[in-house]
C-alpha cells in the first residue's frame, strides 16, 4: 500500500507521472473485468477509459482505507453498468423479459455433476459468458461473479427482482447448453 499511497497522493496533486503509473498498474486487471461486461475488446477499452476518467476525477475521495484496487474495480463495474444503460437506451430495446418469478430452486439449482468430465478453461467459460445476450450477461456477472444480490441488481439495472432472477436462470441455462455442446463435441472427437 505504501507505493500505492505515493501514487494516489501524486494523482491527487495532479502529477501526470502518478496518473501514468496508476493507469499502467491497474489498467490490465480492469480491462479483464470490463471484458466480462462488454461485447468485444474495443468496447471494454472504451469502458476502461471512461472508468479511469472517473477514478482520476474522484481519487481525492478515496480515504486510503481498504483496498484501492477494490475501489477502482467498483468504479469499473459501475461504469460498465452505465455503459449498458446507454446502450440499452440508444437501441430502445432490451433482452430483459418481464415474466413471473421463477422459484429459487429453479433459478439456483443446476446439475454440475453431468459436466465434471469436461476440462473447462477460464477463457472458454468467459468466452461463453461474453456470447450471452446483454441482459443475461449483465445479471450473470453481477450475481455469480461480483456477488450482488438480486435486489442490488434490480436497483442497479432498473428492473424487478423477478426479472433479475429470470435473467440469471436463463443465463445459466444458456451456459449449460454451451457446455453440453462442448461436451458432445469433445466426446465425438475422442471417439473418432
Amino acid at each position: 500500500m505504501t507505493s500505492d499511497r505515493k501514487i494516489i497522493e501524486g494523482c491527487i496533486k495532479g502529477k501526470r507521472k502518478a496518473h501514468n503509473m496508476l493507469y499502467r498498474k491497474f489498467a490490465p486487471v480492469m480491462l479483464g473485468i470490463c471484458m466480462r461486461y462488454a461485447w468485444d475488446r474495443s468496447e471494454a477499452e472504451d469502458v476502461v477509459q471512461e472508468g479511469f476518467i472517473k477514478v482520476f476525477s474522484n481519487i481525492s475521495k478515496f480515504r486510503l482505507e481498504g483496498s484501492f484496487e477494490g475501489w477502482i474495480k467498483r468504479i469499473m463495474i459501475n461504469t460498465s453498468i452505465d455503459h449498458f444503460h446507454k446502450f440499452r437506451s440508444m437501441n430502445h430495446q432490451t433482452d430483459f423479459d418481464n415474466i413471473d418469478d421463477i422459484s429459487d430452486t429453479h433459478s439456483d439449482g443446476h446439475d454440475n455433476a453431468k459436466y465434471d468430465n469436461i476440462d473447462l478453461s477460464h477463457d472458454t467459460l468467459l468466452g461463453m459468458i461474453r456470447t450471452l445476450p446483454a441482459g443475461y450477461k449483465m445479471v450473470f456477472n453481477l450475481y455469480a461473479i461480483e456477488g450482488y444480490s438480486h435486489r442490488e441488481i434490480a436497483d442497479a439495472l432498473d428492473i424487478s427482482v423477478s426479472t433479475s432472477k429470470t435473467q440469471l436462470f436463463k443465463a445459466r441455462k444458456a451456459i449449460q447448453k454451451k457446455i453440453s455442446v462442448l461436451k458432445h463435441e469433445s466426446t465425438n472427437t475422442i471417439i473418432r
